[in-house]
């Protein structure tokens, strides 16, 4: 039986090594000390979450339609992803139309949506 990797330990904060490495069909094993990538230490929730926007080409909005939540909610978790893999995600912007239009640049508002969201701030 084969079974996923663990990357967390209870109780445990410290980053696991991997000893050996088999590759079956051939029966070649190789033994030492590695270290995982940071893709490998992602929690399942994140790597699924990754996998959907990779499938996705990146866009949030899509994001957010198949999983039936909220923008706010898929951009929490994109930023806890980005912070998973070692990045900081940048702040948004101080001026909403430079989101608005950051946000239109990046597939994540359709362009009527984009230009209501401009009208309204006036």
């Amino acid at each position: 039986m084969i079974l996923d990797l663990p990357t967390q330990f209870a109780g445990s904060n410290e980053t696991p090594l991997v000893t050996k490495i088999v590759f079956p069909e051939s029966g070649v094993q190789i033994e030492g000390t590695f270290r995982l990538n940071e893709f490998a230490l992602l929690a399942p929730e994140q790597l699924e979450f990754l996998r959907l926007y990779i499938k996705v080409r990146g866009n949030l909005k899509e994001v957010e339609r198949i999983l039936g939540l909220s923008y706010p909610t898929i951009r929490a978790r994109f930023d806890g992803l980005l912070r998973a893999l070692g990045y900081e995600p940048e702040l948004e912007e101080a001026d909403p139309r430079e989101a608005i239009l950051r946000a239109l640049e990046k597939g994540e508002l359709e362009p009527n949506e984009a230009a209501e969201k401009l009208k309204k701030l006036g």
